[in-house]
């Protein structure tokens, strides 16, 4: 490909339905490589609700800053996918592996590849450097234990999401569930909500996890089976309000929020903020019945489990723990008799435009997940 039909595509920071396609600065037509660098061929990757949260956070968490678009008013959205490296001028690194992780909706990535090891890298390119680390590791996939060719979609599309599932129960068990006697989980038939549900339905001693979905979902989401409850946003108002209770938000849906906080008040002892599927409906925790909302960070959650013991499990802990967890949640995601999940493959510029659009306007399928490519 040449410079002229290398892409990426941008959204508008402030109008998140307006889209552009940009020339992709990393294409080899648009830049040589310098001493060090690496160049990666985006393959195919993944796109979720949890893309929409990034671009509706994008600059209060600094997606943004991951993979700049050079554009004023412009943003690329970061997503986790797969590619190839098929030109590099790093002496650790060889043309020919293909890699898993934060990519751009695009064609190529320069990296500048740090603390390599068998297992995969940092990108230590200067931009990148005050950004949250979870997000900057680019890992071989062959030497993943998590990995399987055969379930690239699946991993593309969960992992990310079930890896903030996993910090989620982890967070809520380290402050003993608040002590609250029930969960509630918006956007129950969300991929991260479902695997925040099914972490917890594995403790000993969690509270019950009631779910919260519109009555579209409501069928997939019981089907699920690992929710103690499941209700439609409706009937909120009809659970008992002296339960105590914690709200994990995964909606971002301002209503619903303040409506939860009227109905349980001084109930309410913990209110967690972790997406915005609902993004349209976004708004300020401000003077809302009981705790303020708090939102839920996932890589200050990494920070304290890789750290070493006895404050954390260090790194490999961490790894053991996760990987253990992923792929039980796996086997589960791909029981053939009951799949959970669907994969969908799309290419072309048109298509990620009405994927994306389609995401954006909450028309998804639960049961579905899109693996795309420009």
């Amino acid at each position: 490909m040449d410079a002229s039909t290398c892409f990426r595509f941008c959204v508008g920071r402030t109008d998140l339905h307006a889209t552009r396609l940009l020339s992709d600065p990393d294409a080899p037509a648009a830049r040589p490589l310098a001493e060090g660098e690496v160049r990666l061929r985006v393959d195919h990757f993944a796109l979720t609700a949890n893309n929409i949260t990034y671009a509706a956070f994008g600059d209060k968490m600094k997606y943004w800053q991951f993979f700049p678009s050079g554009a004023e008013g412009w943003g690329c959205i970061p997503v986790w996918g797969f590619a190839e490296i098929v030109e590099s001028r790093c002496a650790e690194v060889s043309t020919g592996q293909r890699v898993y992780g934060y990519l751009p909706m695009g064609h190529y990535l320069v990296v500048q590849p740090a603390r390599v090891n068998r297992h995969g890298f940092m990108d230590g390119a200067a931009h990148r450097r005050e950004l949250a680390a979870v997000y900057n590791q680019l890992v071989f996939c062959a030497t993943d234990p998590g990995y399987d060719p055969a379930f690239e979609g699946q991993q593309a599309v969960l992992r990310p999401l079930f890896t903030t599932s996993f910090l989620i129960d982890d967070f809520m068990a380290e402050h003993g569930f608040f002590g609250a006697h029930q969960l509630l989980l918006s956007s129950a038939s969300s991929k991260t909500a479902y695997g925040t549900a099914f972490c917890l339905s594995r403790r000993d001693g969690a509270p019950r996890v009631h779910g919260l979905t519109s009555d579209a979902n409501l069928a997939f989401t019981h089907g699920l089976g690992c929710y103690g409850a499941v209700s439609t946003y409706e009937q909120v108002t009809a659970l008992d309000p002296s339960v105590p209770t914690v709200y994990i938000d995964f909606a971002g849906n301002a209503g619903l929020r303040r409506t939860i906080h009227e109905h349980f008040g001084n109930a309410l002892t913990y209110s967690c903020s972790v997406g915005g599927s609902h993004w349209e409906s976004l708004g300020s925790g401000g003077r809302l019945p009981g705790p303020k909302p708090e939102l839920f960070f996932a890589p200050a959650q990494v920070k304290k489990r890789v750290a070493p013991p006895p404050e954390g499990w260090g790194p490999s802990g961490f790894e053991q723990h996760l990987g253990l967890a992923w792929k039980a949640f796996l086997q589960t995601v791909n029981n053939p008799s009951q799949p959970w999940l669907t994969i969908r493959t799309a290419r072309g510029t048109e298509a990620v435009t009405a994927a994306y659009q389609q995401l954006l306007a909450g028309r998804s399928d639960a049961r579905e997940g899109l693996m795309l490519a420009l």
